[in-house]
């Protein structure tokens, strides 16, 4: 192997820029011809590929977003989508693929290697930490940080007006971000996808915590299975119906995609650029390089996409245990 391309697809998250530096460098430093597909899968059909250079990453590893930007790509999904993408990577003589995303980006490098043939390794880049085969991805620790600094600004002015806030984070199918920053940031109850919310169990123990607290704070993953932030507010202030008490909502969006990457993601993204390199030059493919127990693991596609990855039970246990 000669030649290999990077590229970053889906949702950015920060430590990705850290993640390209690592699979350019890694590549050089192995004597092989790196280059850069910019926004992701569409890039790779419009052709945009550029060589890249140890100089070409420097002072990225402390920046948010990707330098090689990220899109959707529905002709991607058709085969003759895939054959444009083959053509223009055999045009360059690119042999190996490193993939920097989540489930969409990896569902698309087995199908494309399934039906080409060209090995890729995959890097889990997502704040949502929803893949299976690694303990953390890229970008998750940086969201967790960034939800936790809103949250203890919010918790400021709950306390000073004694008002309930819900506070809606990311997480779809997913509530990591929800408990974590839910167990650093002290919230009384915290509500996510993979578990039933019971609203008034919800309800109950509000009522019984306004004995003891003045304010809460309730954190919401987008996805739980009652509605947004908004939808469940509404719901516990028609059952509380107390017009001395304050309710109030705060989305956190986008917000969580951005900023500067934490260290723990820095470190992260680099060992699994470095791993993805390495896997190509080893003979691996179409399977992801994360990081488990502190050792780089690789795990097929079909695993990574297939598999759920449930939430620590000891996390849903501390928020029940430090809300009373």
């Amino acid at each position: 192997m000669k030649k290999i391309a990077v590229f970053t697809s889906g949702g950015d998250s920060p430590g990705m820029n850290a993640c390209i530096r690592a699979v350019v460098r890694t590549g050089i430093f192995h004597g092989l011809e790196v280059y850069g597909i910019y926004h992701g899968y569409e890039g790779m059909i419009e052709g945009d590929i550029k060589r890249m250079y140890s100089h070409s990453v420097s002072n990225i590893v402390q920046r948010g977003g990707t330098i090689l930007k990220s899109a959707r790509s529905a002709e991607f999904r058709t085969p003759e989508g895939r054959k444009k993408a083959y053509e223009n990577l055999k045009a360059l003589g690119i042999e190996g693929l490193v993939a920097i995303g989540g489930d969409g980006t990896f569902t698309g490098a087995k199908v494309f290697y399934e039906e080409y043939g060209i090995p890729t390794v995959g890097c889990p880049g997502t704040i949502d930490n929803d893949i299976y085969g690694t303990d953390y991805t890229i970008g998750f620790d940086t969201a967790v940080n960034t939800a936790l600094e809103a949250i203890d600004k919010i918790r400021d002015t709950a306390a000073a007006h004694d008002r309930i806030f819900f506070v809606e984070v990311m997480g779809r199918d997913a509530g990591f971000i929800a408990v974590e920053s839910g167990i650093g940031g002290g919230a009384e109850f915290v509500m996510v996808p993979e578990t039933k919310t019971d609203l008034d169990q919800v309800v109950k123990s509000l009522k019984n915590l306004r004995k003891t607290k003045t304010s809460s704070i309730i954190v919401v993953a987008e996805g739980d299975d009652l509605g947004s932030a908004e939808e469940i507010m509404k719901m516990v202030k028609e059952k509380i119906k107390d017009p001395n008490k304050e309710f109030k909502v705060t989305t956190l969006g986008h917000i969580q995609r951005g900023g500067k990457p934490t260290a723990r993601d820095r470190v992260l993204a680099s060992r699994c650029g470095m791993a993805a390199v390495e896997g190509l030059i080893q003979g691996k493919t179409n399977c992801m390089a994360g990081v488990m127990k502190m050792e780089v693991v690789y795990t097929p596609f079909g695993d990574c996409i297939g598999q759920p990855k449930p939430l620590i039970p000891d996390h849903l246990k501390l928020i029940d245990i430090l809300s009373i």
